[in-house]
């Protein structure tokens, strides 16, 4: 099929792609999925995934759909799993229902389907068809696609700046640069996310929370506010020596990892581990924590997209290792002049050395701008 199909199957994989981008916030690290079944062109029931360890979309669609399953047509906006994991095997399931059709929009990368509950389906004598609206059905989990091909979460960096590419006074003062509407879109960003990273030096600055701050999500529905209240994102800090003191604020709440170098002393491990929260030795690059390491880690984790919230120094670092896949910038229109402390930390002599950025969105947040951009050539 690949991207093609026709009226009826668009607008059924639409629906069924809507479905899926409802369950985003609250199926990490599964993805989420959306299902539509049809008979006679009816619609007999659909389903998007719940919460990992729940019922994937395709069993709450057939629950839906009953007997009216047998015969139908399936649009499923990626393939059905054929392992037991969580829960059992999505592609048994439809073949013991016996729909005639199976139309789904993607492959699973994950290693353990990667293609064979395409096979069994096949095998069972039902009609499959792959690749209707596959980029759209890829962008609904762009994290979970990033782990199991490139063995690394989705990355994602923000930034916040004047018009003259500043993020704070010399002072340090910073807040706030952006007004609320904007600071509230990165709660919903954060709420997206596995995992939020950040550097030791932004601890020590300005002891951040680094939590969703639900309360200021008003469309956020009870389901997924008390979701990620249970789960937030784990919060990380890469603090190679471990200067971050067990009373930080960030602390106040379970669910941190400490990233150091080998060459800590243990008395601040005990400290910050009596204070609840985890560390990890990992490998220096000889300019700070080898960035790509902490990423397998995090994806060893089952984190599927990553969240820089840090100082101008490890965003310098994490993009001149090539390693963000989307700059998020806020920008404010407001200037801060030429003593203020600079968005990135980049020592750059030639034009030629600049990294240069495509433009993917540009939305007007409140009073400021907000820049969703990608590493050009990628």
């Amino acid at each position: 099929m690949a991207g093609g199909g026709n009226e009826a199957d668009l607008g059924h994989m639409t629906r069924a792609l809507a479905l899926a981008r409802e369950g985003r916030l609250t199926t990490r690290p599964n993805p989420s999925v959306g299902c539509v079944i049809v008979r006679d062109g009816l619609v007999v029931g659909e389903g998007y995934s719940a919460p990992a360890g729940g019922p994937h979309a395709e069993v709450r669609a057939m629950a839906a759909a009953g007997d009216a399953i047998a015969g139908a047509t399936v649009y499923v906006t990626l393939e059905p799993c054929s392992h037991f994991g969580r829960t059992p095997p999505c592609a048994d399931a439809l073949i013991r229902a016996a729909p005639a059709r199976v139309v789904m929009a993607t492959r699973d990368p994950h290693p353990q389907v990667a293609g064979r509950g395409i096979e069994r389906l096949r095998s069972a004598g039902i009609s499959v068809e792959v690749g209707l609206l596959e980029a759209e059905a890829r962008a609904v989990n762009p994290g979970f696609m990033a782990r199991h091909e490139r063995g690394r979460p989705l990355v994602r960096l923000k930034l916040a700046a004047s018009l003259d590419g500043r993020s704070a006074m010399a002072s340090g003062e910073s807040q706030w640069i952006t007004g609320v509407e904007a600071r509230r879109d990165v709660q919903r960003l954060r709420a997206r996310c596995c995992a939020i990273i950040t550097g030791s030096g932004t601890v020590l600055a300005d002891d951040p929370l680094l939590t969703v701050r639900t309360t200021e999500l008003p469309d956020l529905s009870s389901f997924e506010s008390d979701f990620l209240e249970a789960k937030p994102p784990l919060r990380v800090v890469l603090d190679s020596q471990l200067r971050t003191p067990a009373d930080a604020r960030l602390l106040q709440a379970p669910g941190v990892l400490f990233c150091s170098g080998p060459d800590v002393a243990t008395e601040a491990r005990a400290a910050l581990e009596a204070a609840g929260a985890e560390c990890v030795v990992l490998p220096d690059s000889g300019a700070g924590l080898d960035l790509a390491a902490v990423l397998e880690r995090l994806a060893a984790r089952e984190c599927n997209e990553v969240l820089f919230e840090c100082g101008p120094r490890l965003a310098a670092s994490v993009l001149g290792a090539g390693l963000v896949d989307e700059l998020w910038l806020y920008q404010a229109p407001l200037l801060l002049g030429a003593s203020a402390r600079p968005m990135v930390d980049l020592s750059l002599d030639r034009l030629a050395e600049a990294l240069r950025f495509e433009v993917g969105q540009v939305e007007q947040i409140g009073e400021d701008l907000r820049y969703v951009l990608l590493p050009a050539g990628r």
